[in-house]
């Protein structure tokens, strides 16, 4: 698997945003629009294309073209885990955070993050503070034939990882579900100083027919590992 990518020259930002993405053209420019509107500005948006197959690049490079802040890269389809783990390798923050491509960050997002972490200056990571439109409940992770309330999970996009947690642990497990879940485990099997804000200021899209999540409640945790890179291709699209 090698990465491709383009990258505009940015050192050292408070925050590296990892935003995946799967053929998600129609859905990435209010992902990234929400991340340049932020009144916090130190941050830099890496872009990862899970081998996208519509317009992705041509979409995210007019965006690189316009914001040195943006860097966009692109491997074969490999799956969720993967994809952001590709990110890690290549963000310079000293926390990063995400967005997946059907969210969005309110205008604050960052801004809240940051004061909050600056004021408690021993956290290794924060979770916590979504908004959630849709559906509240999704597959357990343990038993997909099992619903439970997004208020019981950890949801990815809201983490904002000290780097050095990232390097300890080694990035995201390579599962097909949950793998944020795994990570958030594993982040508190080394001690890390695990802190939840409440400021619902991520916004979780769970409208949507065609996320992972609704995958596996639809059709099961087999047709996910097919929709990962693990089998034959098939037409639902997420990442």
């Amino acid at each position: 698997m090698q990465a491709r990518g383009v990258q505009n020259n940015l050192s050292n930002p408070f925050f590296s945003i990892i935003l995946p993405s799967y053929n998600r053209t129609h859905l990435l420019p209010r992902a990234i629009d929400s991340v340049i509107r932020q009144s916090f500005v130190e941050w830099e948006l890496i872009v990862v294309d899970d081998g996208s197959t519509d317009d992705t690049r041509d979409v995210v490079l007019s965006y690189v073209i316009k914001d040195d802040r943006i860097k966009y890269f692109s491997h074969t389809h490999s799956g969720l885990a993967r994809t952001r783990n590709l990110g890690l390798k290549y963000a310079n923050g000293m926390y990063i955070t995400f967005i997946d491509s059907d969210d969005e960050y309110r205008t604050e997002h960052l801004s809240v993050r940051h004061y909050f972490l600056a004021m408690h200056p021993d956290v290794d990571l924060l979770h916590g503070g979504v908004t959630i439109i849709g559906n509240e409940y999704v597959a357990d992770k343990f038993n997909p034939e099992k619903k439970i309330h997004l208020s019981d999970c950890a949801i990815g996009g809201t983490f904002f990882i000290r780097s050095g947690l990232v390097e300890k642990i080694g990035g995201f497990p390579l599962v097909d579900y949950g793998d944020d879940a795994v990570f958030f485990e594993r982040a508190k099997e080394t001690n890390a100083v695990i802190a939840k804000i409440e400021e619902p200021t991520y916004v979780y899209h769970r409208e949507g027919t065609d996320s992972m999540c609704a995958i596996v409640e639809r059709e099961g945790m087999e047709a996910l590992k097919i929709f990962q890179g693990g089998g034959k291709a098939v037409t639902k699209k997420n990442n």
